[in-house]
């Protein structure tokens, strides 16, 4: 994953006096690694170990944005009101304080942008249909604007930040990564993003305190929700 060595400067990835372009390096190689891995990917959170996105899995249409918001449609009416996120945070083990803290918070973030007209709903409903319309800033942009996987985007935070193994980040090469992704002034996002990646660090790190590639991957499509609610009922 070094940078370009090719003679055509077009090519390279870093500039020389700008230090920061070679300390966050791209994986010039994930074109042989992935079939056109800068098309965005619609229904499948896909990388160079799962071409296709996670086998078996029924996307049911929807984008992988929504896939990864309809673990909390706990009835599956396509709406997630603030009970259903509290259920889906403690299925993937989050406790109590922080399951409801979460409800609440989430809720009140997305409900408004997705909702289907103009009114605010009393109830702080979440609409999956609209989801796309919640997206927030100063995040790694893997889930475009449509709620589409962008696959450079997603290879982009190991090859930029994963320093002590390439597919996995610490908690401190997490915080590099969400303090590098702030866009000015955005408040809502940067606390926004650090709280979602701070939860998934807390209920999905390794024994060795790593957040592992394809944890973050199966975040992305809400298959790792599934998983984590599997174990949990098995244990």
């Amino acid at each position: 994953m070094a940078p370009s060595t090719s003679s055509d400067p077009s090519m390279e990835t870093a500039a020389p006096r700008a230090p920061v372009t070679a300390e966050r390096k791209l994986n010039t190689d994930l074109q042989e690694e992935l079939p056109k891995p800068y098309l965005a990917r619609a229904l499948a959170a896909v990388d160079p170990s799962h071409p296709q996105g996670t086998r078996g899995r029924d996307t049911r249409g929807m984008s992988v944005l929504q896939q990864h918001a309809s673990f909390f449609d706990r009835n599956g009416d396509g709406v997630i009101y603030p009970w259903e996120t509290f259920q889906g945070l403690r299925a993937i083990g989050c406790g109590y304080p922080v399951s409801f803290a979460g409800a609440i918070l989430i809720n009140l973030v997305l409900s408004y942008p997705t909702q289907p007209g103009w009114m605010p709903s009393p109830l702080l409903s979440i609409h999956i249909k609209n989801i796309h319309k919640g997206k927030h800033g100063s995040d790694s942009e893997t889930y475009d604007t449509e709620g589409r996987f962008d696959p450079s985007k997603f290879d982009a935070v190991f090859s930029k930040y994963g320093r002590t193994q390439p597919n996995a980040l610490t908690k401190d090469e997490l915080n590099s990564m969400l303090k590098a992704n702030r866009n000015m002034y955005d408040f809502i996002g940067w606390i926004t993003a650090a709280g979602e990646w701070m939860l998934l660090y807390s209920v999905a790190k390794d024994k060795d305190g790593l957040l592992q590639r394809e944890t973050v991957r199966g975040a992305f499509d809400g298959s790792l929700f599934e998983r984590l609610e599997d174990t949990k009922k098995s244990s």
